[in-house]
């Protein structure tokens, strides 16, 4: 007996060899096939009807975890029996806290006779949380020659673009805002609990005026990331801005975060998010062969490669395209990547630059990295139809992470007599023929990418996964699901400003706290995240020579 089951069940008798015509493997190949379109359909509209459900004020379907009760006795057994993980090595949980005060408590009524024999330290955490309103009386001196001065704020008093808002409280609206998620009403209402006497206008001033001083230290984050980085991974998610849909797109790796907001998603877009603040478009051995590579005519490549070879600003390279008469949409564009390409080269990133993502073909560009988790992604979310075909999915899914854990070994420990031998296994399981379309359509697409997802064998340090920069841009995610999305273009670019510097301290060893009041106080005793960023790089290539000549 042959079934099919989903929410439609379809059950054929059994069918003998002497049976199995080419019609009827057709025809049975057709069924899988249905069957398959038939789940996926499925589960697009139960996501539907969980997100309506979710506009209307109602609760979507539960998920339900399956009941330990019905898991076979060995595999409770053997889930009974794993290590549990374990924290950190013990250690006093206060050993590493500053102290700012030092109490010692005696008794009162001793018996006489009584000696101090020690102390025995306790620490107590606390929190000092109130308003602290000082009120300056400056003093103004008359001049002999005339004219007066008048005495100037201690250092570090107010914030760095003025006011009447101490700097320490403009640290902390920061932080609640962009570390804590809080948003602007109940941050309002809460300082208004604290006895700060501040209007909403005020308060929104504060989070999104004068921050120039940060926006500039963000853009240093992309230039030095992409100067002292052999790989960046990327990623993107929805960002709604004025009630229209829009992008985030993030890039970084293990030393810094950077995340721009934009209405497009398109490759000329990611490269123009690599680029900055400054657009440079540049014709050169790069932009030529990308042209080349996307098969734009020799004609248009001729007359491009004529004349002027380097614009300054996206006016000048549209008014280039106007001069030679460069209009169908296609050719504008593959033009305009290339020589975007060319002003990332002519700039100073290497053309060996290595781009890891999900592979979403507008992050396909210098050396492309694909991650093994995106690849196989689509098997893991397929539903079984029978035993057959559940027993399918598991052998190919297991094939799959046996060959991912021994990439990762070479990746720790590269050997390259082992190179061969992990593309060759590569090459047999996407290979595999199983009978069921819905399995062999991702190893096909595996297939199709195996440059991408093989690139760990040539660029060890590339990771095999884009874990890192999923986990970056859920900070946008959260955001969108507390407030929807940006009214203000000015609200929007300290949106990306602050979640970039604060992703980065994290990455730097750094406390946001700490960093958000040396700016804002003007102290800048923290060296700047871009000279972190390349200190840090060249610290590591550094212990990566002494390894290897070790």
């Amino acid at each position: 007996m042959v079934s099919y089951s989903g929410s439609m069940r379809i059950e054929l008798p059994e069918i003998g060899p002497d049976d199995r015509t080419p019609l009827v493997e057709a025809l049975l190949d057709l069924v899988r096939q249905l069957a398959d379109r038939v789940s996926e359909l499925e589960e697009a509209i139960q996501k539907l009807r969980d997100e309506i459900a979710v506009l209307q004020g109602q609760k979507p379907r539960p998920k339900i975890s399956p009941s330990i009760l019905t898991t076979p006795p060995e595999n409770r057994e053997a889930a009974d029996s794993k290590p549990r993980k374990r924290g950190k090595p013990s250690r006093p949980k206060t050993a590493e806290l500053t102290i700012h005060h030092e109490t010692p408590l005696h008794l009162a009524d001793l018996p006489e006779g009584s000696r101090l024999r020690c102390y025995e330290a306790y620490v107590v955490q606390d929190l000092i949380i109130q308003n602290d309103n000082t009120k300056y009386l400056r003093a103004r001196y008359d001049l002999p020659e005339g004219g007066s001065v008048l005495a100037p704020f201690p250092a570090g008093v107010l914030p760095v673009e003025g006011g009447h808002f101490g700097a320490n409280l403009v640290a902390y609206i920061l932080d609640q805002y962009h570390q804590a998620h809080v948003t602007e009403p109940v941050l309002l209402e809460q300082l208004w609990e604290y006895g700060i006497d501040i209007s909403s206008g005020q308060l929104h001033r504060l989070l999104t005026e004068d921050k120039e001083l940060f926006h500039q230290e963000k853009d240093e984050l992309l230039a030095a990331g992409l100067a002292e980085s052999s790989y960046i991974g990327t990623d993107d998610t929805g960002a709604r801005h004025q009630g229209k849909n829009g992008y985030c797109t993030a890039i970084g790796n293990e030393l810094f975060a950077y995340f721009e907001s934009t209405h497009s998603k398109s490759r000329v877009n990611f490269l123009q998010v690599l680029q900055g603040v400054q657009r440079d478009y540049a014709i050169n051995d790069m932009a030529v062969d990308y042209w080349k590579q996307q098969k734009l005519a020799s004609a248009l490549i001729g007359q491009l490669s004529e004349g002027p070879q380097e614009f300054v600003g996206e006016a000048a390279w549209q008014a280039r395209l106007a001069a030679l008469a460069i209009t169908n949409e296609r050719h504008v564009r593959i033009a305009t990547e290339g020589a975007l390409l060319g002003g990332l080269i002519a700039r100073g990133v290497s053309k060996e630059l290595a781009v890891l993502s999900d592979g979403a073909p507008q992050f396909v560009v210098f050396v492309h990295a694909a991650c093994w988790v995106h690849a196989e992604r689509p098997l893991a979310k397929l539903v079984p139809h029978h035993e057959d075909h559940r027993v399918a999915i598991e052998n190919i899914r297991s094939q799959i992470w046996e060959l991912y854990k021994d990439l990762k070994a070479y990746q720790e420990k590269p050997d390259e007599t082992q190179r061969p031998l992990l593309e060759s296994r590569f090459d047999a399981l996407v290979e595999t023929r199983t009978g069921y379309p819905s399995i062999n359509g991702p190893l096909k697409e595996m297939r199709d990418h195996k440059a991408d997802l093989l690139r760990v064998l040539e660029r060890p340090e590339v990771p095999l996964h884009n874990n890192a920069e999923e986990s970056d841009i859920r900070e946008f995610v959260k955001r969108r699901k507390i407030s929807g999305g940006t009214r203000s273009d000015a609200g929007r670019r300290c949106r990306d400003t602050f979640a970039s510097l604060k992703k980065t301290c994290r990455k730097l060893g750094i406390r946001f706290w700490d960093y958000l009041q040396d700016r804002v106080r003007g102290f800048n005793h923290i060296p700047r995240l871009g000279d972190l960023i390349c200190q840090k790089a060249q610290e590591a290539t550094a212990k990566k020579a002494d390894a290897v000549s070790a």
